[in-house]
């Protein structure tokens, strides 16, 4: 079994796509309308591995359902039961972070910082740490991992 795709619904595709797409560097690979101008738009993106991992962004397009979206008020809090947490980990995270800062509706939670994470063998993962919202609200995880990741051979 995979886990396949992870799909955000979102306010504004193209605003979601300046941090994901444009800044984060995801790659689009299926970008459609899906029930005509009453529908929903699907964008699909990937990262480094062709197949797992997919992020995908769905917008609602019928104006009614575009109004009750554009009213549900975005809450930049600690992340709860049924939330979700992306984790997105980039090789690159001191050049991509100054862009992240300037996404549009993006609110940082923390800058770039070490953390120290336990790893299963007694050894420690260092990995550089950020956290952001994202326009709608969802928080995410961007990290660069320093040291080998969890279950790599050491």
């Amino acid at each position: 079994m995979d886990i396949r795709r992870t799909t955000l619904l979102v306010r504004d595709i193209d605003r979601s796509l300046a941090l994901y797409r444009d800044v984060l560097g995801l790659r689009v690979v299926y970008d459609q309308k899906i029930g005509g101008e009453e529908g929903v738009r699907l964008v699909l993106m990937r990262a480094s591995d062709v197949f797992v991992g997919a992020l995908g962004l769905l917008q609602r397009l019928a104006p009614d359902e575009r109004q009750k979206a554009a009213a549900i008020p975005i809450v930049h809090e600690k992340a709860r039961a049924g939330q979700v947490i992306l984790v997105i980990n980039a090789k690159d995270l001191d050049q991509r972070f100054p862009k992240v800062r300037s996404a549009p509706g993006v609110k940082i939670s923390a800058e770039p910082h070490r953390v120290e994470y336990p790893a299963p063998d007694g050894a420690t993962i260092p990995v550089m740490v950020s956290m952001v919202w994202d326009a709608d609200g969802y928080f995410v995880e961007l990290n660069q991992i320093l040291g080998k990741p969890a279950g790599a051979p050491r």
